[in-house]
């Protein structure tokens, strides 16, 4: 029993030596994680901020051009970023009628707001008459035809025996609307329906003629302005047609910041951005009533 004890002892002593020895090889495998962890990641006291959310912007596709300088503008002076979707302004209408999470709404013509604006879907307070445009005849850069729009002009001449005149939809796209107004105006409806090429929206009206499907193009001016491959053959009266103005609106249960890209829309430095891209910028005292 002596024996045994005695043999006891020193086991006993290297089992704790063994285990103190095993804790302090921890806490240092411990320290050195740490600090790899802090040398990949950063200090917690120098952690990266987590990214701004950013806003949804909604335009008519004719804004696609200068909406896009203006949103990199705003950006690199308030640090939140802008996504932007451009398309016909009653796709994106009804798009947001489906709920589509979107902070502000910048459409081609006031139909497309008012009907918002009766759903309670946008923030009546904030609406206003951002822009103007003109309506134009185009046709490829290549052509030579020459046409002056007036009652009775010979339009049809221009097409050939089987060439079309490309524009938005009539019945749903504001350009459509606009050029539908126009022609009606001038007496060219009936000759110029049937020969009509219906675009989704007004950029797509203008790619046809761009690359040289359709002979005629019924397009904004600053379309026109944007695609060197097309020419502007004549503009419209603007008695032909009501004023083309672009509403623009915080929709409903919008971000805090989307106050914010509105307020800058009617600054110094966008409305030098639309000037230089054609558009007319209105000068509007405050928000306007709908309609």
């Amino acid at each position: 029993m002596k024996l045994r004890g005695v043999l006891d002892l020193p086991g006993s002593v290297s089992v704790r030596k063994i285990k103190r020895s095993k804790q302090r090889f921890m806490k240092q495998l411990a320290r050195i994680v740490l600090t790899l962890a802090v040398l990949c990641t950063g200090s917690p006291s120098h952690a990266a901020a987590p990214a701004r959310e950013p806003l949804m912007i909604f335009a008519a596709a004719s804004l696609t051009d200068s909406l896009q300088q203006v949103a990199d503008a705003y950006t690199k002076a308030s640090g939140v970023p802008v996504k932007l979707s451009f398309a016909a302004s009653s796709a994106l209408a009804k798009q947001i009628e489906s709920g589509a999470q979107v902070d502000v709404f910048l459409s081609a013509d006031e139909e497309w707001m008012d009907y918002l604006d009766r759903k309670e879907l946008i923030d009546r307070s904030t609406r206003r008459d951002l822009l103007g445009n003109r309506l134009v005849l185009v046709a490829p850069r290549e052509s030579t035809g020459q046409l002056k729009l007036g009652p009775g002009a010979p339009l049809i001449g221009m097409l050939g025996r089987t060439g079309r005149i490309a524009v938005g939809d009539p019945d749903s796209v504001p350009a459509g609307r606009y050029a539908k107004a126009a022609l009606t105006s001038l007496g060219l409806w009936s000759v110029a329906e049937p020969r009509l090429v219906r675009a989704d929206n007004v950029r797509v009206a203008l790619l046809y003629v761009a690359r040289g499907e359709a002979p005629l193009g019924i397009v904004y001016e600053t379309d026109a302005i944007a695609e060197p491959r097309v020419r502007i053959v004549d503009r419209f009266p603007e008695s032909s047609h009501r004023p083309i103005r672009y509403p623009v609106a915080v929709v409903a249960n919008a971000r805090p910041a989307a106050k914010s890209f509105l307020a800058f829309l009617s600054g110094p430095e966008a409305q030098s951005i639309f000037a230089n891209t054609g558009f007319t910028v209105l000068v509007v005292e405050g928000p306007t009533a709908g309609g």
